[in-house]
């Protein structure tokens, strides 16, 4: 993994809030998830969805996300230099 390479926000906890519509987990809508997907989406839209589904979390949610976001990142660039 490259070390700038912007790494998915999912952590695994896929829920979709069914009044906000935004994941539990990530803070992402459907239709954000989507483009995560797809090839042609800029590191730039990511680095900035990044960041704002991560504004649309709040207190605790905010917290487990970030600290699972982060040992997520840890792991994988860890991974890559064993390689």
């Amino acid at each position: 993994m490259k070390k700038n390479k912007v790494l998915s926000p999912c952590i695994n906890i896929c829920q979709t809030d069914p009044i906000n519509g935004y994941c539990r987990g990530c803070g992402r809508t459907r239709i954000e998830i989507a483009s995560w997907g797809n090839k042609k989406t800029s590191d730039e839209w990511k680095r900035k969805n990044l960041k704002e589904a991560e504004n649309r979390l709040v207190g605790v949610q905010r917290s487990l996300f970030a600290m699972a976001y982060k040992e997520k990142h840890e792991r994988l660039y860890s991974q890559s230099l064993k390689k």
